[in-house]
């Protein structure tokens, strides 16, 4: 295990443990969550190694990668993700009508076949092998393991999305740098995260699905991650609520706290999540944020 001793985003030394969280998931092992007392984000703290997480992601009902619908919760995911990836393309749209795109976390890259197909020039970044080659063969898509490109140092993108992924990596800092070096200057930078502050997060408490440790080592809120974004000068310019990750969510969450799932008490808390949402602060279960680079730090490159 690796423990951080400072704040990923404010480098603050003054962090304090305030949960313990079972992996529901896959191996029931409990996990802690650190807070930053400086800037309140929140991490899994301690954290597998590099070379030990893969083996939290080792379950065939893992269903980022998976491809069979099987079973009730299978079938639930894979009709939100085709419903989503029109509602993806018209977010991006309202903003960038066309040009090159860079999925980071690409899985079996459905998405970005969806924005191929309508005149996208588009690339995926995808460590896992087999999702990887089934998007090369099936999509015959540009799939990179890390940020290589092939040596292409000059390259570019109008748009790079994260839809899921950033809570995941390894090294945050690492990746806000790779992602603002590839971004062009009035380029998009779209970011899709769980929101440890809306209401089913409250509601199911340690049960909830989306701490997800320790796959997910960063959990944000709508300020931390604000704090993020201006760490690395981008100006935050839309919030888009995810708003059927809130029955998705609350689907696993009740299964994780009884044993069994209730579709009828599912539809029950993802509509009172959203309403809350929709009264309070923004607060949905998942948020996408679009930003771009702060014009007066581009003045100054």
């Amino acid at each position: 295990m690796e423990t951080l001793l400072k704040c990923p985003i404010c480098s603050s030394t003054n962090l304090e443990s305030v949960m313990q969280i079972p992996d529901h998931f896959l191996t029931n092992e409990i996990f802690s969550i650190s807070k930053c007392l400086q800037c309140g984000f929140l991490f899994t703290n301690p954290r597998p190694l590099k070379t030990d997480i893969p083996k939290y992601y080792q379950s065939e009902d893992y269903l980022s990668h998976k491809l069979k619908k099987l079973n009730i919760l299978s079938t639930v995911y894979y009709f939100a993700r085709n419903y989503s990836l029109s509602k993806k393309h018209s977010i991006i749209t309202k903003q960038k009508t066309t040009g090159s795109i860079l999925d980071i976390g690409s899985g079996t890259s459905e998405f970005l076949s969806y924005m191929k197909k309508r005149g996208w020039e588009a690339v995926g970044i995808e460590p896992l092998e087999y999702p990887r080659e089934f998007a090369k063969q099936k999509y015959s898509l540009d799939i990179y393991p890390d940020f290589d490109f092939d040596n292409k140092n000059d390259t570019t993108f109008d748009v790079i999305t994260l839809w899921h992924v950033l809570e995941h990596v390894e090294d945050l800092n690492l990746y806000m740098q790779k992602i603002s070096k590839l971004l062009k200057n009035d380029g998009l930078l779209v970011i899709a995260l769980p929101n440890h502050e809306s209401w089913d997060a409250k509601k199911f408490g340690t049960f909830w699905a989306a701490w997800d440790v320790p796959r997910h080592l960063y959990h944000f809120s709508q300020t931390t991650f604000h704090l993020l974004l201006k760490k690395y000068n981008f100006d935050l310019i839309s919030t888009v609520p995810l708003k059927m990750d809130s029955y998705y969510i609350s689907f696993l969450s009740q299964k994780y706290k009884s044993g069994s799932s209730s579709f009828f008490k599912t539809i029950i808390k993802g509509f009172l999540s959203n309403r809350d949402a929709k009264k309070s602060e923004n607060n949905y279960s998942s948020l996408i944020y679009l930003s771009k680079k702060k014009k007066k730090h581009l003045n100054r490159l």
